[in-house]
């Protein structure tokens, strides 16, 4: 305490001296200098302020800004994720946002979520005041916009995907006419189904319009396999009577060539070719005739025949009559059923 007073000066001195006011004011205004160091977390981004007044933003780490009340310093997450819940939960329902009106005059209690975060951490303190009212204000009405031009069924069945993406785009659009600084990540449907008391109706219709879906499929599946058939039977067809037309055509030109080269024998020997034929036509012609034929010119011996050449003769691939037996005999006589030339 005596080395203090003696600092300060004490009591019969001269008075409080010039040199430990100066230090004291020193090591004041360094401590006041040091209040500007300030660090910045990753998932953050730094406002500051001058007087109020946007001076500047700054990033991760370790930054410096003149000390307070110059300077002002505030830190926003801007990697962090915001969600809204609109339309209330499963728990609390809150039926004045989730019942919404469709493009066709129906009501659907429709149950969503807002995921959303800070893309300017400036624009999101100097625009917006109480950003998580603003986001829920402006989910609502993108939503009901975006209802109130789709009818109920492509709400309830195949349209959900787009009702989201709608919603998605016009929100963001309307945030970033206010300069809000908010990002929208998702939107997502939790819930769509008509109101309570008349849900069991709907729930009939939609089953009935899957039932006609899948009659359609069933129909179509069948019509795909018809003409498919179809077309292979007319292809089958098509393929069949071409190699008919071919085949048709080289037995012609076959046949054509044959007579070509048989006229050409017949020029140079005319009776042999002439008898030739004959023997092949009368063979041709009598090959499963059930008839014997016995020429008795010449004959001196009866003509006897086995029993077997009066049996019926099914086709081409019978066996040929055998050759008749001369036995030493005067004239000739066909046996019953033959008949002679």
């Amino acid at each position: 305490m005596a080395r203090l007073r003696h600092f300060f000066g004490g009591p019969g001195g001269d008075g409080v001296k010039p040199g430990a006011v100066a230090a004291v004011v020193g090591v004041a205004f360094g401590l006041w200098a040091l209040s500007g160091l300030y660090l910045v977390q990753p998932n953050e981004q730094a406002v500051v302020t001058t007087f109020g007044a946007y001076s500047r933003s700054a990033g991760p780490g370790l930054n410096y800004h003149l000390p307070a009340p110059i300077e002002r310093v505030e830190k926003v997450p801007v990697t962090s994720l915001n969600r809204i819940d609109v339309g209330g939960t499963r728990e609390q329902p809150q039926s004045q946002e989730s019942l919404m009106l469709t493009g066709d005059e129906n009501i659907v209690d429709l149950k969503f979520s807002v995921t959303w975060r800070v893309a300017d951490a400036a624009r999101f303190i100097f625009t917006i005041s109480n950003p998580e009212g603003s986001v829920r204000a402006v989910a609502e009405s993108a939503m009901r916009e975006v209802v109130g031009r789709s009818p109920l069924d492509y709400i309830l069945t195949r349209g959900r995907g787009e009702v989201q993406a709608e919603a998605a785009a016009l929100m963001q659009q309307t945030l970033d006419s206010w300069g809000a600084g908010v990002s929208v990540v998702e939107v997502q449907i939790r819930n769509a189904d008509p109101p309570a008391e008349v849900i069991a109706a709907f729930r009939d219709v939609f089953n009935a319009s899957q039932d006609a879906e899948s009659a359609e499929n069933e129909a179509n599946a069948y019509r795909n396999r018809v003409v498919n058939e179809a077309r292979g039977d007319a292809a089958r067809i098509t393929q069949a009577a071409e190699a008919y037309r071919e085949q048709a055509v080289r037995e012609a030109t076959g046949e054509a060539s044959r007579f070509d080269q048989i006229y050409a024998e017949y020029r140079s020997a005319p009776a042999v070719t002439r008898e030739r034929l004959y023997i092949e036509t009368m063979q041709r012609v009598l090959r499963n005739s059930n008839k014997v034929i016995v020429d008795s010119n010449g004959a001196t011996a009866p003509i006897i025949l086995p029993p077997d050449v009066f049996r019926p003769r099914s086709g081409p691939g019978a066996a040929a009559s055998p050759s008749p037996v001369p036995v030493p005999s005067t004239g000739a006589s066909a046996p019953a059923g033959s008949s002679s030339q």
